[in-house]
């Protein structure tokens, strides 16, 4: 299996932190931030934003009106996308 270096690990930390990732991908990315001290700091500031995140504006919801209007954009262009192939 091919080494991560730091670069890479800390473009995919926010996937660890929001746990979007696949087991293998969170697995590779603990194992170096466990053994890479820059990492494990680096790690360690984007885990405490993501807490003052949640706790500022973890309680903000989007009015309906966005969802609604999200809903529709997503469905109009999902059928122009169908046409097309």
């Amino acid at each position: 299996m091919e080494e991560l270096d730091c670069s890479a690990v800390l473009a995919d930390v926010w996937l660890l932190l929001d746990n979007e990732c696949d087991d293998t991908v969170k697995a590779r990315l603990r194992e170096h931030i466990d053994r890479c001290s820059p990492c494990i700091e680096a790690y360690g500031l984007e885990e405490k934003l993501k807490s003052l995140l949640n706790r500022k504006c973890g309680g903000d919801r989007a009015p309906d009106s966005l969802r609604q209007r999200l809903t529709m954009e997503i469905r109009t262009s999902y059928t122009r996308v169908e046409m097309r192939d």
